[in-house]
């Protein structure tokens, strides 16, 4: 059975103390209605949003899962643990600090074509997968000299929807797919039944704060 977890942005959601939570993570295993299962809030280092900004232009990223709205437990944490050469390594770790999992992130050309990501688990092979589809790619760049237009269409328009480069992400591991980010409604799709769905929620997180310039990350806010 597919597990499926969807980001939410909760622009608003305010609670007290501790200021503004970031998204709402949704889980649904079956045909149901999903149900919230984490809420997410940035993690900030001692100097405060400017030091978290400044680190996330280096690809740097540090947030909390929290189990319900009012911060009384934590789900999952994920930590930066190394930025070697522009490569970025995160680490999700349980309640008790426990290791669920490594998530690793090359940028596009610097091993490959394509940005890839890599789900690392104890005991298992890792999971591989690619941003977007090398067709996808090739329809964005042959279209990309229409983007101005695109652009100032979708500004006068009000719409708010600005174009976008492929962000479908499968992940291979041994033959099988344990794994997809769809990014219509940017939602994590878990197949295979022994992955802990508090990676997935992580990951969920994750893969949007990276979205390009057109894109409105959830955790480069200023407030």
């Amino acid at each position: 059975m597919t597990r499926t977890l969807s980001l939410q942005a909760l622009r608003r959601l305010r609670t007290t103390p501790g200021g503004q939570l970031d998204c709402r993570i949704s889980f649904s295993d079956g045909p149901g209605a999903s149900r919230p299962v984490a809420y997410v809030e940035r993690e900030l280092p001692p100097n405060g949003i400017s030091a978290y900004l400044a680190a996330r232009k280096t690809g740097a990223r540090s947030f909390v899962l929290w189990a319900d709205e009012h911060r009384q437990a934590r789900v999952a944490t994920l930590v930066t643990v190394s930025m070697g050469s522009g490569r970025p390594q995160f680490q999700v770790l349980g309640p008790q600090g426990e290791l669920l999992g490594t998530f690793t992130r090359d940028k596009a050309f610097s091993r490959g074509l394509r940005t890839r990501w890599t789900v690392s688990r104890a005991g298992s092979p890792d999971a591989v997968g690619y941003k977007g589809r090398l067709f996808w790619w090739c329809v964005w760049w042959l279209c990309s000299p229409l983007l101005p237009l695109i652009l100032v269409a979708a500004l006068l328009n009000g719409g708010g929807d600005f174009p976008r480069g492929p962000r479908r992400i499968k992940w291979r591991s041994g033959g099988h797919v344990p794994l997809e980010f769809k990014s219509a409604g940017d939602t994590v799709h878990l197949y295979a039944p022994e992955l802990d769905w508090r990676l997935g929620a992580a990951l969920v997180a994750l893969i949007p704060s990276f979205d390009g310039w057109v894109g409105d990350p959830w955790d480069r806010r200023r407030d």
